[in-house]
């Protein structure tokens, strides 16, 4: 039960640390690699796939943003809101494998979004970024460490 119990929690800290929340995923993992108790293969596949459901989230938030745009309270102004739509808009849904990166990445999701990139083509390529962050964040601290 323990581990059912460590698995999800790892799941919710990677799902939290792809949303505009202030979290992190990383120590977390590591901990855990650290540990020597789980799957190293499933600790990946459990952080991989809430991060990219967290990614999926601020995709669903970009699609629904515009509309809130003129309001006093949004958050991002419209020249950073159009910088970044910019931004996108030139280099495409490639970008989206640096989708890993903390903060840019956050805000590059929900711009997919507000662009309307398609969902499953967002979240391939989310995943291929997120998954490949921590596959060299458990080599690096296997090798290190293990």
């Amino acid at each position: 039960m323990l581990d059912l119990a460590t698995y999800f929690g790892l799941f919710f800290a990677a799902f939290g640390a792809a949303t505009i929340l202030p979290m992190q995923s990383e120590p977390v993992l590591v901990g855990l690699l650290l540990a020597g108790k789980f799957s190293t293969l499933l600790l990946l596949l459990v952080a991989s796939i809430g991060n990219t459901l967290g990614s999926v989230l601020n995709w669903f938030l970009g699609r629904g943003i515009k509309r809130f745009r003129d309001r006093k309270w949004f958050p991002v102004s419209d020249k950073a809101l159009d910088r970044s739509t910019r931004w996108y808009q030139r280099y495409g849904k490639w970008s989206l494998l640096l989708s890993w990166m903390p903060v840019f990445g956050d805000g590059l999701t929900v711009i997919a979004g507000v662009l309307r990139e398609p969902l499953l083509t967002f979240t391939i390529l989310v995943f291929v970024a997120k998954a490949g962050r921590y596959l060299v964040l458990a080599l690096v601290t296997l090798q290190i460490f293990g």
